[in-house]
């Protein structure tokens, strides 16, 4: 069953098979010592022999002999010899094999002190292998180079061929860039690092590619801790920001650290590894390449000085690539293929020192940061040892390349994509003897890895001598336009007739016999041709040289009035310096003012934002406040009303109550008085003795149909006899009448469907007489409690009359009684008619005596007593 959901690894491009192995190319180089009197543990036996030997107080064997062992590699430098010499035996067939399109790898290892960086760098006047490359590479390649931004680098480990238009733009783009330097035309080094190279050991190589252009782009990495940095990217910095490092202190010079950002490793469509987003820089001389190397060696000391590590503890990689490409047929410019571009690499890597964690006296993250380089280097030489048992015990284990960032990038070259070289160099003090043993002994075991040998990369199937002729006839139409306009001679050698002589070749012109009528006509017809072409190239030349020389003299004087302007442009430009001086005087005054301003709005910032939250904490407490308070209001509104409506129910109730005894006192003495005037009838009739008649007296009635007298909203005068009260009828509310319709302000609305509803009235919340003398009728619309809890409303009216006194005065004639009742509720009075469990009638509110007599009392004519009373003589007229 095939596995779902993974995608097969590309498998990678077939390439020529080539049984040729190389070994490794190991080369030892010692280093004199430090002081004269110093014990010495290496001797220098042959020129492929070294000795070490154990030092004083250090034995070897458990016999107590000292034991000394020796080493074979490639070729032993001594302390005599000269940079020129490594360069020569070492380095020089590598940059040869890069000139050829030949990848190449050379590695410096050894103890830290041994000299690596020396051999690889060199010090003034006495210049490294890296120098003496990049000064063989130009050298040979000076008179080929191709302009500027032909060749682009693509990203992805490839190189890509503009044609002129885009490269013209890119070299105008950084012309108008003031931060990218131009190429010197004098060497312009710190005095440090001033003439590496004397002239007398310029060097160049040999068979380079005349008919192809070349450019050369380095970039330069370290690796530190396992972390790929590229240290030629270009970090912005903020001028204004203040420039502090980890330790809290202002840096010098106010150049901002930025600490650099890790690249990782990609593979291209070769399957060849590169460092992804790496700065590649193109070079034009030996003075830029060696600039911008200088240029991110003080970048690697800037950050070792501020982030607080050792150089030695780190891997420096160099990488200097090659891009050429055929010209085209024309010999003029680039062929514009991809296909055809060759992109070979030199790789100088400086590695860290080997030496143990315990010599190092590190401690804490510097302890940690040892044992990663240590595991590196120790990554390294499993790797080696792997390929070596793979070579020569016939196995096929897997070379953990994985493991270290080292040998991941540089795992195509054991994979034979060029040649690989190590200097090993070495340290003859007796303090590192333990050390350099161990890196004896992977140097040797180093040399017998072998390398399938790079082969040769085909050329384009052009023509050779293509620049040359170019350049002939470039020199010819030079040497022509000159003459101005010279006769064109036709039997001289002109450039013309060598490029007639690259026609095709002539017909055969071997005539077969008498008769043969082919082969002359044939070769007529072609002369004929070739004699127009000539012609028609001949005019055309012509007809170029006149405009080219048109095109010169118009050039030449447009190049004149642009000298005058230069000039006067300099002049421009040095007062613009000025101007830009003063300016810049006051940016930093204004700098540092903004410093000033910015610590000031910080700091009032920050108060603003300590007031903002006391605000904000106010005023959510007086918010809660406010709802709290507004609660506690509504709370004491609802407790007020609520009191209100007790008192008025407690109010009612005893007034009733009152009433209801005053008027049981009433009828009693009415009743005792009625029986005194009885006894004094008679005892009259007893007197008189003329009245014989025996009449029955009446005892007085209920007065129920009497009309009961309502108290008046003002105070009545006393009247001279009560009015008459007319009979009862329906109220109404239309007609001319105008009513004062009073409405207390304590009122509850009830939200009824039926609302009473008097037009042409004149509402009121409390009577005055100025109301009342405009109106005849009143009405004062009262609620209370029933007796089932629920509010009844009483409309309780009245007729308004002018007393003696001027005043007003109202008459009490009707009540009516709005109620709101439940259907499901049972009814709480009891009826007249409704008997007991003994089938006797029960006393009710309405069967006992002295209710009935106290209601007709209440409602008799004249009566003073108030509308709030429950009991009343008329029948009540209830809505629905």
């Amino acid at each position: 069953v095939q596995r779902q959901g993974k995608t097969p690894r590309r498998p990678p491009p077939k390439k020529p098979s080539n049984n040729q192995k190389d070994p490794v190319g190991v080369y030892c180089r010692a280093r004199p010592l430090g002081e004269e009197d110093e014990e010495c543990c290496i001797e220098v036996i042959s020129n492929t022999t070294i000795q070490l030997h154990a030092p004083d107080g250090l034995k070897a064997n458990r016999n107590g002999e000292f034991k000394e062992t020796q080493y074979s590699f490639k070729k032993v430098f001594g302390i005599k010899t000269t940079q020129m010499e490594l360069f020569e035996y070492v380095a020089k067939p590598l940059v040869e094999d890069l000139i050829h399109c030949k990848n190449g790898l050379l590695f410096t290892y050894g103890v830290t002190g041994s000299g690596k960086t020396y051999t690889m760098t060199g010090s003034p006047g006495q210049g490294g292998l890296l120098p003496r490359s990049l000064d063989m590479i130009f050298n040979s390649i000076s008179p080929y180079q191709a302009k500027r931004y032909v060749f682009k680098p693509d990203d992805k480990n490839g190189m890509e061929v503009q044609n002129q238009v885009d490269a013209l733009l890119d070299r105008q783009k950084r012309e108008s860039q003031t931060s990218v330097p131009k190429t010197p035309t004098t060497r312009r080094f710190d005095p440090e690092f001033a003439d590496m190279i004397s002239p007398e050991e310029a060097c160049k190589a040999s068979g380079v590619d005349e008919d192809s252009s070349y450019s050369v782009f380095v970039s330069y990495i370290e690796i530190y801790n396992n972390y790929i940095y590229d240290l030629l990217e270009e970090t912005p910095f903020d001028p204004i920001k203040p420039k502090w490092n980890g330790a809290g202190t202002p840096l010098r010079n106010n150049i901002e650290f930025i600490p650099p950002q890790s690249k990782i490793l990609r593979e291209d469509q070769n399957h060849n590894m590169y460092v992804a987003g790496c700065t590649e820089v193109e070079v034009k001389s030996t003075e830029e390449a060696f600039e911008v190397f200088w240029r991110g060696q003080k970048k690697r000391r800037i950050a070792n000085t501020q982030l607080n590590r050792e150089s030695s503890r780190s891997h420096s990689v160099f990488i200097i690539k090659l891009a050429q490409a055929p010209l085209d047929a024309d010999g003029d410019n680039v062929l514009q293929d991809k296909s055809q571009v060759n992109v070979s690499q030199l790789c100088l890597v400086d590695l860290a020192g080997s030496e143990r964690t315990s010599r190092t006296r590190a401690e804490g993250s510097r302890l940690r940061e040892a044992g990663n380089i240590n595991q590196s280097l120790m990554t390294l030489r499993t790797c080696i040892e792997v390929l070596r048992e793979n070579q020569m015990c016939g196995t096929n284990k897997m070379v953990p390349y994985r493991d270290s960032k080292v040998t991941h990038l540089f795992k195509n070259y054991f994979d034979g994509e060029g040649k690989v070289r190590m200097v090993v160099c070495v340290n003859p003090k007796a303090d590192d003897y333990e050390e350099t043993l161990l890196v004896m002994r992977f140097a040797e075991m180093t040399q017998e890895v072998e390398v399938a040998r790079p082969v040769d990369r085909p050329i384009c199937g052009f023509a050779a001598g293509r620049r040359q002729r170019n350049q002939a006839f470039k020199e010819e139409l030079t040497r022509r336009l000159e003459d101005r306009g010279g006769p064109v001679d036709g039997d001289s050698p002109t450039v013309l007739n060598q490029l007639l002589q690259s026609f095709p070749p002539l017909p055969p012109c071997e005539i077969s016999g008498p008769n043969d009528n082919v082969t002359l006509p044939r070769l007529i017809e072609a002369l004929e041709k070739r004699h127009k072409v000539r012609q028609m190239m001949v005019e055309e030349y012509n007809k170029t040289a006149n405009m080219l020389k048109s095109v010169l003299q118009e050039q030449d004087s447009n190049l004149l009035s642009k000298e005058n302007f230069i000039q006067e442009q300099r002049g421009r430009l040095g007062e613009k310096d000025k101007m830009i001086q003063n300016q810049k005087n006051e940016i930093d005054r204004l700098e540092k003012k903004s410093k000033m301003l910015e610590y000031k709005i910080d700091i009032l910032q920050k108060t603003t934002n300590i007031y903002e939250e006391d605000k904000r904490s106010l005023q959510q407490e007086l918010e809660s406040r406010e709802q709290r308070l507004q609660r506690e209001m509504s709370e004491k509104r609802r407790m007020e009303s609520r009191m209100q409506g007790i008192v008025t129910d407690a109010k009612l109730k005893w007034e009733k109550e009152c009433e209801r005894r005053v008027n049981a006192k009433q009828l009693e003495m009415q009743n005792k008085l009625w029986v005194k005037d009885e006894k004094l009838k008679q005892l009259k009739a007893i007197v008189t003795e003329g009245k014989t008649e025996n009449q029955q007296p009446k005892r007085p009635s209920r007065e129920k149909d009497k009309v009961p007298a309502k108290r008046s909203a003002s105070p009545s005068p006393v009247p001279t006899g009560p009015p008459v009260r007319p009979l009862h009828r329906r109220s109404h509310s239309a007609g001319g009448e105008r009513w004062v319709d009073h409405k207390p302000t304590t009122n509850v609305d009830l939200d009824t469907v039926l609302q009473p509803n008097i037009p042409n009235a004149i509402k009121v919340n409390a009577p005055n007489e100025k109301a009342l003398s405009k109106c005849d009728k009143y009405v004062l619309t009262h609620q209370e409690v029933a007796s089932d809890g629920e509010i009844q409303t009483k409309l309780i009216k009245g007729e308004v009359f002018k007393t003696r006194g001027g005043g007003q005065a109202v008459q009490f004639t009707d009540i009516e009684t709005l109620k709101q009742e439940n259907p499901l509720a049972a009814s709480r009075k009891r009826r007249s008619s409704e008997t007991g469990p003994d089938g006797e009638p029960m006393e009710g509110n309405w069967t006992d005596v002295e209710t009935r007599c106290s209601v007709a009392l209440e409602m008799r004519a004249g009566s003073n007593l108030g509308p709030g009373y429950q009991h009343h003589g008329y029948p009540k007229r209830r809505k629905p």
